[in-house]
């Protein structure tokens, strides 16, 4: 009888199988000695990029990551590079998943992969354990864990890694600009006029850089898992744009994500139901820039060009799944409504630039 799925898995969706039998032989070559246990896989069900699924033989359980099925951008979902992060950075901050191994073999799973341990926790989204008492007190301390964590990350010296080896830091914000204009470009599906004004917006407010540190890029709630009483960051997943460069850009790229609850009814409900960010207790971003100001020792007057790339790097990140969905690169159902996203995006993020919110 098939174990009984975890929380926070699914079947495998349609389309997105992997060959059983060919992976458990790769496995039983390649990882050791392994349960004689059938191989069982299900697949995580949050994430919109990269494919991830859950490997289990008995006792034995880890993580596999793949591309998103189609052809993809240039550079994106490297899965080596993601790999070879994890294998610098998760001694130095444990709540990164140890890698265990990297194959380019696309005879396995159809593309090059990579496994890492399973972690244990809980990973909120849009809604807490039914078994939580959700309190202000808890909301304020899952805000603090996730300044904190933040802070560790970009305090770590990168030149001791070989990250150093890795990136190039100088002129960092310039080509991420420049960079991310292009991506749209080559995505572009719909014409939306915000998106012209906040391209010529950004080129020319593009700040100077201070001391670069390691960034994860696509720090958020939901890509990070707690404890079960949901005092500590146990685990951080979705290395694949982590670099070298300006951790200002990082931090711009975690607030866009957090939305709070007198947002426009859009932005927080752009692709369902709101985070959980909404409720009492959690930090306002406001509240969440002074505490990394103060803890991390970091000039954040110009959050207000960072925070606007951010919403431009997101709506951008959405039309290239977007445009994978119109070109018939992915049947997934869940991408069919992205392109009203990508106008709230640039919409707000036009927004931002104008009036100097945060």
């Amino acid at each position: 009888m098939p174990r009984q799925l975890s929380k926070d898995t699914i079947p495998v969706r349609k389309g997105e199988h992997l060959n059983v039998s060919v992976l458990e032989d790769f496995l039983h070559h390649h990882m050791g000695n392994l349960p004689e246990t059938p191989l069982e896989i299900s697949q995580f069900s949050a994430g919109h990029s990269n494919l991830t699924y859950l490997l289990k033989k008995g006792e034995w359980e880890a993580v596999l990551r793949k591309p998103p099925l189609g052809p993809v951008a240039p550079k994106a979902h490297d899965m080596e590079r993601e790999f070879n992060i994890l294998s610098e950075i998760h001694m130095l901050f444990p709540p990164a998943p140890k890698p265990l191994l990297f194959s380019a073999n696309e005879d396995i799973v159809g593309s090059p992969f990579f496994i890492m341990e399973r972690k244990h926790g809980v990973v909120l989204d849009t809604s807490f354990p039914e078994e939580t008492e959700v309190t202000e007190a808890l909301c304020r301390n899952i805000s603090h864990t996730m300044v904190d964590r933040l802070v560790d990350l970009h305090a770590i010296d990168y030149k001791k890694t070989g990250l150093s080896k890795k990136s190039n830091p100088d002129g960092f914000m310039e080509r991420q600009v420049h960079g991310w204009i292009g991506r749209y470009e080559r995505a572009r599906t719909d014409e939306i006029k915000e998106a012209e004004m906040l391209k010529k917006w950004l080129v020319e407010h593009i700040p100077t850089s201070g001391k670069p540190s390691i960034i994860h890029y696509d720090y958020k709630l939901n890509n990070a898992m707690f404890s079960e009483d949901l005092t500590t960051m146990v685990g951080l997943f979705d290395w694949e744009m982590t670099t070298v460069g300006d951790p200002l850009a990082d931090f711009g790229a975690a607030m866009s994500y957090w939305t709070q609850e007198d947002d426009p009814d859009l932005l927080k409900n752009g692709l369902g139901k709101p985070s959980v960010t909404v409720h009492k207790g959690f930090l306002t971003r406001q509240q969440f820039m002074e505490e990394y100001a103060s803890k991390s020792g970091r000039d954040i007057s110009k959050m207000n060009f960072y925070l606007t790339f951010a919403y431009f790097k997101l709506a951008v990140i959405c039309q290239q799944i977007y445009y994978r969905y119109k070109q018939g690169q992915t049947d997934d159902a869940r991408f069919s409504q992205f392109n009203h996203f990508v106008k709230i995006l640039l919409t707000h993020g036009s927004t931002v630039a104008r009036d100097g919110k945060v």
